[in-house]
């Protein structure tokens, strides 16, 4: 299955300078969980599957480790190249990556894996990793507890159609996988700080499959977002604000 879906496709291609403004980075607790749990270092390499802009490009590199980021999105994958010209960038999907066989430490998919939650995607990802190579899945997952979290999460969930959703939990499906040991889980909790047109404007219209609306539609999204801002307190007299989130962290090891 080396199809990316459509909504990821125009989405994601319309969206990517929004993208890189809204979408938060990540806990400084995930850097240990990078070294202890994933086992990056100087000296192992790791493939940022779906890299996106390379919002996650940063964390990966700090572990000393060689990075190779496969994106799909021609737009994505020209904004992370302009970001990070050193890196290794190079076009693939999640059920066929340019790589050989057993030719890299980890795999890792930020904001990601639900879009190719597959056995086929599992297989590759095998067939990249060296034995007892690891992969490891995180998320920032928006803390609805919140009032204007939530109100936000209701705009966007009237058009999410089929798109693949972390918050559905149809991407553990595939789990127990063939040659991967358990799924194991951390759970850490991050604040996005910054101003409210990019911590939570961009955020939402930075989806796919709100980027890829029609622009009459997309405004209509724009507006009901700006009537929550005007409407709440703690976004409407903030200069900053700080969007909570709970990063949650997966990893299995290749058998």
């Amino acid at each position: 299955m080396n199809e990316v879906h459509d909504a990821a496709a125009r989405g994601f291609s319309s969206a990517s300078e929004a993208y890189a403004r809204g979408r938060p980075d990540y806990p400084p607790a995930l850097d240990a969980w990078l070294r202890d749990a994933v086992g990056l270092a100087s000296g192992t390499t790791v493939v940022d599957l779906g890299a996106g802009t390379g919002k996650f490009v940063p964390r990966l590199l700090d572990t000393g480790a060689t990075v190779i980021a496969v994106e799909p999105v021609d737009a994505m994958r020209a904004e992370l190249a302009a970001t990070h010209p050193a890196v290794d960038v190079r076009a693939g999907t999640a059920a066929a990556m340019p790589l050989a066989d057993a030719s890299v430490d980890a795999v890792v998919c930020a904001q990601a894996f639900h879009w190719f939650a597959t056995n086929d995607a599992l297989a590759e990802m095998r067939r990249v990793l060296r034995p007892h190579g690891v992969l490891a899945l995180v998320w920032n997952v928006r803390d609805e507890s919140v009032p204007w979290v939530r109100r936000m999460t209701d705009v966007m969930s009237a058009y999410e159609g089929d798109a693949p959703r972390f918050h559905r939990g149809t991407w553990r499906d595939v789990f127990p996988a063939p040659g991967f040991g358990p799924l194991e889980e951390a759970r850490f909790r991050h604040l996005h700080r910054g101003p409210v047109d990019e911590v939570f404007i961009d955020r939402a219209m930075s989806v796919s499959f709100i980027a890829a609306l029609p622009e009459v539609e997309r405004a209509v999204v724009r507006a009901r977002l700006d009537a929550i801002v005007a409407s709440e307190p703690a976004l409407r007299d903030a200069r900053t604000i700080a969007f909570p989130y709970e990063t949650r962290a997966y990893r299995c090891v290749r058998t």
